[in-house]
C-alpha cells in the first residue's frame, strides 16, 4: 500500500512538471557583451502599454535565458535597466515566434550591433526595415530642403519639394503594403500594416486582410487587423 501512495505521488509530481513544461513554447538565450552587472525586462504591449513578463538578473555573467509561452507571434523588447535612465536606446525590440530565438549585442552598442537569430517573422522585419529606411532617410533630407526653400522665401522650390515628399510617402506606403501582401505567411504581415501603414487608404488594408493565410488570420496580429478594418467600414 505504501509503495502505491509513492508511486501514485510520483506520477502527479511528473505530470505537474510536464504540464508546467508545456506552458513554455520560447526559449531565449543572449548574451549582452561588456555586461557585468544590471537588470533585464522581457516586455509586450498591453493596451498600448509596455508590461513586463520577464525579470533577469545580471550579476558576473553577461549571458541570459528566459521560457515564456507565445500563442502566437508577437513583438517583444528586451528592456536593459542600466540604473541610470530610461532611454529608448536601452529598449531592443524582436519579433519573437515559438521556437529557440538567440539575442547577441553589447552594451557600447546596444541596439545597433544586435544579432538575432532564430525566429523568421524577425528576419523578414529587419529587411523591411532595412528598405523602408531609404524612404526615411529621403524624408529627412527633403524637410531640411524644403525649410532652407521656406527660409529663402522660394515658392517654387517650396511647391516641387512638397510634391517629393508627397511622392515619397505613397512609394513608402506601396513598398508597405506589398511586403505584406508577399509575406502574407507570416504574422510580420498584419504587423506592419498595424503598425506602419495603419492611415492608409481602406482598400490597401483590406486587401492585406484579405490575402492573410488562414494561420496568420487567426493568430494575435491577425485578429487586431481584421478588427480593426471592419472598424473603419463600419464607420463609413
Amino acid at each position: 500500500m505504501k509503495k502505491s501512495i509513492i508511486a501514485f505521488v510520483t506520477l502527479l509530481l511528473l505530470s505537474s512538471c510536464n504540464e508546467k513544461g508545456s506552458k513554455t513554447n520560447l526559449h531565449i538565450t543572449g548574451n549582452i557583451k561588456g555586461l557585468k552587472k544590471g537588470t533585464l525586462y522581457i516586455q509586450r504591449v498591453v493596451d498600448t502599454t509596455l508590461v513586463a513578463i520577464d525579470t533577469i538578473n545580471i550579476d558576473g555573467s553577461s549571458a541570459f535565458e528566459s521560457d515564456l509561452e507565445l500563442k502566437s507571434p508577437e513583438m517583444l523588447y528586451l528592456f536593459l535597466d542600466r540604473g541610470v535612465s530610461n532611454s529608448l536606446d536601452n529598449n531592443l525590440s524582436f519579433f519573437a515566434e515559438p521556437g529557440n530565438i538567440t539575442i547577441e549585442t553589447s552594451l557600447d552598442g546596444y541596439l545597433s550591433g544586435a544579432k538575432i537569430t532564430g525566429s523568421k517573422n524577425n528576419d523578414l522585419y529587419e529587411e523591411y526595415k532595412k528598405i523602408n529606411s531609404r524612404f526615411r532617410d529621403e524624408e529627412l533630407t527633403l524637410i531640411e530642403q524644403k525649410f532652407n526653400a521656406i527660409k529663402s522665401n522660394n515658392p517654387k522650390a517650396i511647391d516641387s519639394l512638397s510634391a517629393k515628399q508627397d511622392s515619397n510617402i505613397k512609394r513608402k506606403y506601396l513598398f508597405a503594403t506589398n511586403f505584406a501582401i508577399n509575406n502574407r505567411n507570416y504574422d510580420v504581415a498584419p504587423y506592419i500594416a498595424l503598425s506602419e501603414i495603419y492611415d492608409i487608404n481602406i482598400k490597401y488594408l483590406d486587401t492585406i486582410q484579405k490575402s492573410m493565410s488562414p494561420k496568420v488570420a487567426q493568430s494575435l496580429y491577425g485578429k487586431k487587423l481584421t478588427k480593426y478594418v471592419a472598424s473603419i467600414k463600419n464607420q463609413k
